[in-house]
């Protein structure tokens, strides 16, 4: 993954069609292929949003109802064709807490309230803003998701004639680590003999046969909970519509629409780099924030776009919005006509293809690429896996691009000096040419650039190799006029640009046009203010 390419977010908002794009060749075989990864996620969504609804507190329907509504509507007006989104663990995690003490329709109010944030992100383009994120933080995040991944694969070999209480043990555990290694093992090998039948689904088809074939007694689907349910109803959540009940829901929904929105658009970014096509951020807030507010309405979850399964339909050939709507509808199968046959598959054949997932997403090359980058950007990369595993996705963005952006302050602030030179066009004058960004970081070292006792009574302030950016700046620019005034010597400014001049009058600072500096517009001049600076 190539750091410029984290920048490279389409902007507008733009109709989507079935498969994002206009060049794509619907032939059979390509129908054959999106359908086929579709049922490949869908097979794998289930267990996942049976695992999430239990975290969250809720019954195994809601996350399923969730997964079916988002994985939907996000597949028909996403921002990236090929992503897949559901119920999650980042927000069931969060969940908990609000269903816990207030009960499923606060978490139903929850969600439609946080939809309407994250449609309110988009409609302000707020998603373009995921550029900031670092190419360190985005190799931390990934290599910490799927390190989360794995874990959350460990419950499945909990036994459940203990109630989950205890893991596997003895013929037991072997023949499940067995599977999961058979599973893995075909998904390795299927591609090489065909590529009619993507390889997950054909783990997941063979494991299952095998199992089913010779009665063995393994974890399967149905020992999590039973799928079987309806069509998804309206539903409007039965909470009091004042304002003590958008206290309580507020700031869980304020935190689930940001995490969602973090994680849909890392995903966004991660899946373009897998099909090296653009996804609109704009687009994606937009159609999550919608697919919440269906969900919140019709008793689901919540959700948002899951890394792990939008690897499986991008590995399985799934590259349109078809890939993801049969997803969704085969999932609504699942719970309407097909669950006896589901309930039946082993969860080890499904572990086999999260592990591959695992091992498909962790950015393996990270590790020879901190040997190479700054040791401030390996300490990213190290801090994002950590936060990542130990708290949640949304702290570990926002800790790594706070440490970048503090890293980035701190070397520009180093860079601020000062070329020292007697004026050509003013005799007896002095220059001083300012290299580097002038901001909050630099002010303190530009102040110490200045010898005011020494400089002659006129002392020019050149300005074309440096760049002033803030308020602190010109509090700076300010205080060294001061000094120099204080002694009985004139300053003046030189080459500014214009969106230096802009700020300068923001501040209150008259900026006058310099017949002999045209390029730049220079010459501000403090003293029809303050009488303190000359102007040019």
């Amino acid at each position: 993954m190539k750091a410029a390419s984290w920048a490279s977010f389409a902007r507008k908002i733009s109709t989507p069609n079935l498969s994002g794009r206009s060049d794509i060749d619907w032939s059979l075989g390509r129908i054959r292929i999106e359908i086929l990864a579709g049922l490949t996620v869908a097979l794998a969504l289930v267990p996942e949003a049976v695992a999430f609804a239990f975290v969250a507190g809720v019954h195994p329907l809601v996350g399923l109802y969730a997964a079916f509504l988002v994985g939907l509507i996000t597949a028909v007006i996403g921002g990236r064709p090929g992503m897949i989104s559901g119920a999650t663990g980042a927000l069931a995690v969060v969940m908990v807490a609000l269903v816990a003490q207030h009960g499923v329709e606060y978490l139903f109010a929850t969600v439609v309230l946080m939809g309407i944030l994250q449609i309110f992100a988009g409609i302000m383009k707020w998603g373009k803003f995921i550029r900031l994120v670092p190419h360190p933080v985005m190799l931390g995040f990934v290599n910490g998701l799927a390190i989360v991944i794995f874990l959350a694969q460990l419950t499945q070999f909990k036994d459940p004639t203990s109630g989950g209480a205890e893991y596997l043990s003895g013929t037991s555990l072997y023949m499940m680590l067995a599977l999961v290694a058979l599973t893995m093992l075909i998904i390795w090998v299927t591609p090489k003999i065909t590529k009619i039948i993507p390889a997950p689904l054909a783990g997941i088809a063979v494991v299952a046969g095998l199992v089913v074939a010779l009665g063995i007694d393994v974890p399967r689907v149905s020992d999590m909970a039973s799928i079987e349910g309806g069509l998804p109803s309206f539903h409007l959540p039965l909470v009091p519509i004042n304002m003590d009940t958008l206290q309580i829901i507020l700031p869980y929904a304020v935190i689930l629409a940001a995490i969602g929105l973090i994680e849909s658009l890392l995903t966004l970014n991660l899946v373009g780099e897998m099909t090296g096509k653009r996804g609109g951020a704009s687009q994606e807030c937009i159609a999550q924030g919608t697919a919440n507010v269906v969900t919140g309405f019709f008793g689901g979850m919540g959700g948002c776009a899951m890394i792990g399964q939008s690897v499986i339909n991008v590995k399985s050939g799934g590259r349109t919005r078809l890939s993801g709507i049969a997803a969704a509808l085969f999932l609504l199968a699942f719970i309407l006509v097909a669950s006896p046959l589901i309930e039946t598959i082993p969860l080890a054949a499904l572990v086999g293809v999260m592990f591959m997932v695992v091992i498909g997403t962790f950015a393996w090359n990270s590790f020879k690429i901190m040997t190479k980058v700054p040791y401030m950007d390996a300490f990213v990369i190290i801090l994002v896996t950590v936060v990542t595993v130990k708290k949640d996705l949304a702290i570990a963005v926002i800790v790594g691009v706070i440490v970048s952006a503090l890293a980035y302050a701190w070397n520009n602030a180093r860079r601020i000096n000062a070329q020292k030179r007697d004026s050509v066009r003013d005799p007896g004058a002095i220059v001083y040419e300012i290299e580097g960004p002038l901001f909050f970081g630099s002010a303190e070292g530009f102040s110490e650039l200045f010898d005011v006792e020494a400089d002659p009574d006129s002392v020019i302030i050149d300005f074309h190799a440096s760049r002033v950016v803030d308020q602190s700046a010109l509090q700076a620019i300010e205080a060294v006029a001061t000094k120099y005034e204080a002694a009985g010597k004139k300053v003046t400014l030189r080459h500014l640009s214009a969106d230096c001049h802009r700020l300068l009058n923001r501040a209150g600072h008259l900026v006058v046009g310099s017949d002999d500096d045209p390029d730049y517009g220079l010459a501000v001049d403090y003293g029809v203010r303050t009488g303190i600076l000359g102007g040019h």
